[in-house]
């Protein structure tokens, strides 16, 4: 299992990296925006610097939505980066982009994912990763990790070479959660997973060895 951090942020990836829990990143246009990045060749320069900093896959959402832009901003992105994975939403036009992005040797990760059906169908037309949005699912009162399961079983039963992401990760639950289902990775802001960290088993452990460790001076 993976950990990717969910954002733009160059510095936040940088530190992710260094902590060693950042194996990946996914982006998508409102997580850009946050970082004000505006401009063709701005975006691109930014995916670029994106991709120096991580040795695994960084996911880039197109922003068109039909398909024959899809495919040619598709195209466009994948030629930045070798890590550079095309991210693309869970639509008629998006599955056919998938299609035919896949049989160019382009690999896509289909996102907005709510439902089994909708994975299967991303499968099917040859995503390699699939991202389900366990967060989103909450916020409408449907329980999130439960799709996940269920995709994450789908996957295993029919032998599935594609991973699956579990993404929108509000908090340690759907870390946990994610992690209970057995899923490849996990994207997540770095906030999220550095609050998982906070316990105060080890917060009252770690003041007594601090306290018995001057008594040794």
């Amino acid at each position: 299992m993976k950990f990717f951090l969910d954002t733009a942020n160059l510095d936040q990836i940088q530190e992710g990296v260094q902590l060693g829990i950042c194996e990946g990143v996914t982006t998508n246009p409102t997580l850009m925006a946050r970082e004000n990045i505006s401009g063709n060749e701005n975006l691109i320069e930014h995916y670029r610097e994106i991709s120096k900093r991580v040795k695994g896959e960084v996911s880039v959402e197109v922003m068109a939505e039909d398909y024959t832009s899809m495919v040619r901003e598709a195209i466009d992105l994948s030629s930045i980066h070798s890590n550079i994975i095309i991210k693309i939403p869970c639509t008629k036009d998006g599955l056919n982009a998938i299609h035919t992005l896949t049989e160019r040797g382009i690999r896509c990760n289909c996102t907005l994912i709510f439902s089994l059906s909708q994975a299967i169908l991303a499968v099917k037309a040859g995503a390699a990763f699939i991202s389900p949005f366990i967060g989103r699912l909450d916020d409408v009162g449907i329980d999130g990790v439960k799709i996940l399961k269920d995709i994450v079983s789908a996957m295993r039963y029919y032998n599935s070479d594609a991973q699956v992401i579990a993404a929108s990760i509000r908090n340690t639950r759907h870390i946990i959660g994610s992690i209970q289902a057995g899923t490849d990775i996990i994207t997540s802001p770095l906030s999220v997973i550095l609050s998982s960290l906070t316990h105060p088993l080890t917060d009252v452990g770690l003041k007594t060895f601090m306290e018995d460790a001057q008594k040794l001076k």
